[in-house]
């Protein structure tokens, strides 16, 4: 029996699924976030969001166990998020598996590009993944801060706490370099950890893209490339 094409291109390609899902709960967040049934339907995109990026790191050279062990419980508090109305410990609970969890996966997407010395399509799309999952970690990280440190971060809406879609817009614009936010931090705590991410961007694109284009550029000198 013939495997159906899309069933291959899922199965070949972990990394794109990752990044898809990830894509798709940015733009799904601000038409569902206004009701119960719209943050149910963004928990089970989280979960399932988080049940693919485990499902990738078994296609790298690290140890899944890791990643299954966090996972479980950012899968339960992913629901725990989305029933309940922002909860100081939910939000800490969630934060304490969700981050290492993500940037365990980042670590190892970035292990799976600098294994070989090919430059295939899938690792093309975990340099994505990898790339969104350190700015999903770093979302978190903000969510516990303004737990811990109240007033952490402000922005033109005035209200005391960023909702989670600021934080997480705050974070791609920060992992980027792009300037465009209208959230910034105010207190040191959260500034310190504003300043890790914007070195965790600089230093993306400076190690792992750059690898890349080398590569890319040396497979075309020698025929050695692999576009499979």
């Amino acid at each position: 029996m013939r495997t159906h094409p899309v069933v291959v291109a899922v199965r070949d390609h972990p990394s794109a699924l990752l990044l898809g899902l990830q894509v798709l709960a940015v733009l799904a967040y601000p038409f569902l976030d206004g009701n119960v049934a719209g943050r149910a339907a963004l928990g089970a995109v989280q979960v399932g969001v988080v049940l693919v990026a485990a499902w990738a790191v078994r296609r790298t050279p690290t140890l899944s166990w890791v990643a299954l062990l966090l996972a479980g419980p950012a899968m339960v508090l992913s629901v725990l998020e989305a029933v309940t109305d922002d909860a100081g410990w939910v939000v800490l609970s969630s934060a304490l598996f969700h981050v290492p969890f993500y940037l365990f996966v980042s670590y190892a997407m970035i292990r799976y590009l600098f294994h070989d010395d090919r430059v295939t399509r899938d690792e093309l799309f975990a340099t994505g993944a990898a790339f969104t999952v350190v700015a999903w970690a770093f979302a978190y990280v903000y969510a516990a801060a303004q737990v811990v440190w109240p007033g952490s971060f402000v922005g033109y809406s005035g209200d005391a706490e960023r909702p989670w879609f600021e934080l997480l817009y705050l974070s791609f614009t920060t992992l980027t370099s792009v300037g465009l936010s209208d959230v910034y931090p105010v207190m040191d705590h959260a500034r310190s950890l504003v300043m890790l991410e914007q070195l965790a961007g600089v230093f993306y694109v400076a190690l792992v893209v750059a690898r890349l284009v080398g590569l890319t550029a040396r497979g075309r000198g020698t025929g050695r490339a692999d576009d499979s």
